[in-house]
């Protein structure tokens, strides 16, 4: 489904902006939330609590896949939108479910990989009638969407960078393509690759953190993180928090078993 989605999509993707930052005291990095919007806010709450000790700056990273499957993906978008926790420099990356989003809202069709892979329930979440606009025309698709979703949420989603680069570590939605330096690396991988990144150890000399790739628990492998606990479906929503050269901890929306 994954690939056919990205091979038969008329859609160009705009070219997404590259970050890069001088190091911080502290950066949180927060996995694929995909419409928890409830668990983001306990997150936070538990970012902030953590970090009210920490002088320096602080730098809050969003990894992308705020949209789909949960209940609230237009709060999520909302909430990135609005300005930064105080205290807090936020980054907030493009995933490929923004990807997809914005495909489908430049060529609603009904019968979109989209809408099954959790576009429904973002739509939802906007408050349309899902039946309904399945059925529409499709000039009556593209205005319900323009009357349901703010400018601001595609304006965020048009312009959300695929990458943020820090001294010795780099912050992705999906991975980075072996072999490849990063100034080479493609967004079509940034935000959609498994492997073969997943099962090659890193090469590049900074660490990777990354979603896109659930699993129960956070995943500590060779030169990556990985922090997306598949929120949706398992209530816990992580961050891992990395200070300097030391060890990464994690801080997550309840306590694991």
């Amino acid at each position: 489904m994954l690939g056919f989605f990205r091979r038969l999509s008329p859609i160009p993707l705009p070219s997404r902006s590259r970050l890069r930052a001088e190091s911080a005291a502290v950066v949180y990095a927060i996995g694929d939330i995909h419409g928890c919007y409830d668990l983001l806010l306990e997150l936070i709450e538990r970012i902030r609590e953590d970090a009210k000790h920490i002088t320096g700056r602080r730098f809050l990273v969003t990894l992308g896949d705020y949209v789909d499957r949960g209940p609230r993906s237009a709060q999520v978008l909302d909430w990135l939108c609005g300005p930064a926790p105080e205290g807090f420099d936020r980054v907030s990356l493009a995933g490929n479910h923004e990807a997809m989003m914005l495909e489908f809202l430049a060529n609603p069709a009904s019968s979109s990989p989209w809408l099954e892979f959790g576009g429904m329930d973002t739509l939802n979440s906007y408050g349309v009638d899902v039946p309904r606009f399945v059925r529409a025309r499709r000039q009556d698709r593209l205005a319900i969407l323009r009357a349901s979703i703010p400018v601001a949420h595609v304006n965020l989603l048009t312009h959300l960078p695929s990458l943020l680069e820090l001294p010795e570590v780099v912050f992705v939605h999906a991975g980075l393509r072996p072999g490849v330096e990063i100034a080479g690396q493609v967004d079509e991988d940034l935000l959609w690759i498994r492997e073969p990144f997943l099962s090659t150890p890193v090469e590049h000399s900074s660490l990777v953190v990354h979603g896109h790739t659930p699993a129960s628990e956070p995943v500590v492998a060779s030169g990556r993180i990985c922090v997306d606990t598949g929120a949706f479906a398992t209530g816990v929503l992580t961050a891992v928090r990395l200070v300097g050269l030391g060890p990464p901890t994690f801080i997550a929306t309840r306590a694991r078993l």
